[in-house]
């Protein structure tokens, strides 16, 4: 085993605080359920050759933005530049394996490759090859092309990245090529944003000059269901809107009575859940996603929020209700039958759930008696339950990568309120916004 897994391996003592769970069990459920107990490869990003002098710019943001990528995979022991050769190949042809298999690289797999740009295209040649079996063929071996543009080369980064994740994983694609919605108050509203998985290309989606809230994203990446303030009687009101990814603008929602806000999609993207005070105090209801066929899901005293599917089965629900006295996570049928209050082993308040791709794992965020707010992941099945942050800040509305091994955040660890997203053992932390305030990511499923 080498030094990263020992360090894997001794998760449960040096970096979690394990609730109620010994820690050969939790380090068995939660590796496996976050994907991230496999054994790591060995890579090399060798730096890819420009074929003219004008395009060492684009070259090195390639191979800049493929290193970054890997390294934040959970799966891969990206190896150092320092211990790399001086001579790099362009082409297969060029590529001597001893010096890549051998120590001090002792890689598993190289990338290397090389890029041409012109005036209408960036072209990358790119390859990822076994160093250790010489006669094997190339794991990858493929053209990239785009527009010569940074946001070109940063997606063709992205997905040659992507494509070694999904390799090396059996299966499971990288994340480089999502996207991550969000609010922010930059423009002097808060509107819906995006960005790249790394946090670039930041970019604002509406222009409501108002209060957004809440982002989801559609299953299929169209749509982003998010809480709008509209005035209706004189007054800021809360509403369920959809920003159209396709149209790129606001499309066209039934306004329903009262306060509604929350809202969620089915794991088809047929129906949205959502929170309504539309027959009195606030609770769930459900509609098709055009916005007909509205139904009643809870009948309880207090307020009921924070819906939340379960992406593998879409037969439940987890929401937030203070029913019993201060918020805590339920578990319902999608229909409302067979509520039942998930238990903690502490007081508090507990807000947030999300659930993560393979339905296994509920990540939340948790107000201790401590006073403050953490992000805990909570096994559905045994209600085993970790603790991903610390003392950090106040940190709050998790969202899983559709990978399952990364999570995005906010925090106010850096002084403002800002997203951050984390391995999903809550390793390598990282801030992505800096501008303004943000808040309520929400991770694209592709």
């Amino acid at each position: 085993m080498t030094c990263t897994g020992k360090l894997r391996a001794g998760l449960a003592f040096l970096c979690f605080c394990w609730v109620a769970l010994p820690p050969a069990w939790a380090q068995d459920w939660f590796r496996t359920g976050t994907g991230l107990g496999v054994q790591k490869a060995r890579v090399a990003v060798a730096d890819f050759v420009p074929r003219s002098a004008d395009a060492k710019p684009a070259a090195d943001l390639f191979g800049e933005v493929v290193r970054s990528d890997l390294d934040f995979s959970g799966i891969i022991d990206l190896v150092s530049k320092s211990f790399y050769p001086l001579q790099v190949p362009s082409v297969p042809a060029e590529l001597q394996f001893p010096p890549w298999s051998d120590a001090p690289v002792s890689a598993f797999y190289l990338a290397f490759g090389n890029l041409t740009e012109s005036s209408s295209e960036v072209a990358v040649e790119a390859w990822f090859y076994d160093v250790r079996n010489p006669s094997a063929p190339p794991v990858i071996g493929k053209v990239y092309r785009d527009q010569p543009t940074e946001a070109g080369v940063r997606k063709l980064a992205h997905e040659f990245a992507d494509e070694i994740v999904n390799k090396l994983s059996g299966g499971i694609p990288g994340i480089g090529s999502t996207h991550i919605a969000f609010v922010s108050s930059r423009s002097g509203a808060k509107e819906i944003w995006e960005m790249d998985s790394d946090g670039a290309d930041q970019r604002r989606l509406t222009s409501l000059n108002s209060i957004a809230l809440t982002p989801r994203w559609s299953p299929d990446a169209s749509l982003i269901a998010f809480t709008c303030y509209v005035r209706a009687y004189g007054a800021l009101r809360p509403e369920i809107c959809l920003y159209s990814l396709d149209m790129g603008k606001v499309a066209a929602f039934p306004r329903f009575p009262g306060s509604n806000s929350a809202p969620a999609w089915s794991p088809d993207g047929s129906t949205l859940a959502f929170s309504s005070s539309m027959h009195g105090s606030p609770q769930l209801y459900s509609c098709a996603a055009a916005g007909s066929r509205v139904k009643q899901l809870t009948f309880s005293a207090g307020v009921n929020t924070s819906p939340t599917w379960n992406p593998k089965t879409g037969q439940t629900l987890v929401f937030v209700s203070d029913r019993g006295g201060g918020p805590q996570l339920y578990l319902m049928n999608a229909d409302g039958s067979n509520v039942e209050k998930l238990d903690v082993p502490d007081m508090g308040y507990v807000i947030d759930p999300s659930w993560s791709p393979n339905g296994q794992l509920l990540a939340f965020s948790w107000r201790r008696p401590s006073g403050n707010y953490d992000i805990y992941i909570m096994e559905a099945a045994t209600r085993h339950i970790v603790q991903l942050t610390r003392d950090t800040g106040r940190n709050e509305r998790p969202s899983w990568a559709p990978d399952g091994r990364h999570i995005v955040f906010e925090s106010t660890r850096s002084g403002s309120r800002q997203i951050w997203e984390m391995l999903a053992d809550g390793a390598q932390a990282r801030q992505l916004t800096a501008a303004g305030e943000n808040e309520s990511p929400n991770w694209s499923p592709r």
